[in-house]
């Protein structure tokens, strides 16, 4: 690989040439819902989000799912074999949250190209770290019994991660149906229903087409957490 101005190129560009071109890395598309590997699986391929956003989650014994990351464009994901240095078998359960487009390349390529590179290796470590610091919130999120205080915990999180700035506040640009939140957040749909509309009532939450605004999360997050 060359590695000219690698620290200063989109790391999609970087990832696409990670084999030297000789084996390019594929090109997946995933509806939302559809599973991309699911715990236990052998862990062959590295995945870079392109478009949309990916849920990780832990399953549980007792089948118990709780979600400990939502993944959004430019993020690298299914690498826990490169940092533990042995060959593993999947530790998460990566879902599609909405419809996604993913880069992905054999764990073996990526390995020699992070040999190759130490920059590269930044640009990764950079993006992990940011994965382990919305991980740490989720855990933070989850620990909270009351679930009006998760669910605006979650909000928050997705403000930081999803929120574009509007006129009205923060607009979170993911479609999310109360399903999808009630999932990500350990809940049931009608609790999250009753609380997304209690938030509309008291005018700290807008929703249009599922897409959620928050008219200004310092208020929600001293007022509820």
């Amino acid at each position: 690989m060359d590695r000219v101005l690698t620290q200063n190129r989109p790391l999609a560009a970087v990832f696409r040439q990670m084999s030297g071109g000789s084996f390019p890395p594929v090109v997946e598309n995933f509806e939302r819902g559809k599973t991309i590997f699911f715990p236990g699986d052998p862990a062959e391929r590295v995945y870079f989000l392109l478009k949309g956003a990916v849920k990780l989650s832990r399953v549980y014994e007792a089948g118990e799912e709780i979600t400990v990351a939502l993944l959004r464009e430019n993020s690298v994901f299914g690498v826990l074999s490169l940092i533990t240095g042995n060959r593993s078998d999947r530790f998460y359960h990566a879902v599609a949250f909405t419809g996604v487009e993913l880069l992905s390349a054999p764990i073996d390529h990526v390995e020699q190209a992070l040999k190759e590179d130490s920059e590269l290796s930044m640009l990764m470590l950079r993006g992990l770290s940011s994965r382990i610091l919305q991980t740490e919130m989720m855990i933070e999120t989850l620990a909270h019994r009351d679930m009006g205080s998760r669910l605006v915990s979650f909000l928050l999180i997705l403000c930081r991660d999803f929120g574009v700035p509007t006129t009205d506040g923060i607009t979170i640009d993911l479609k999310l149906s109360h399903q999808a939140i009630a999932e990500a957040i350990g809940s049931t749909r009608v609790t999250v229903t009753r609380l997304l509309g209690d938030l509309r009532t008291d005018k700290m939450i807008s929703i249009h087409k599922k897409k959620i605004t928050v008219h200004n999360p310092v208020v929600l997050s001293q007022q509820f957490t």
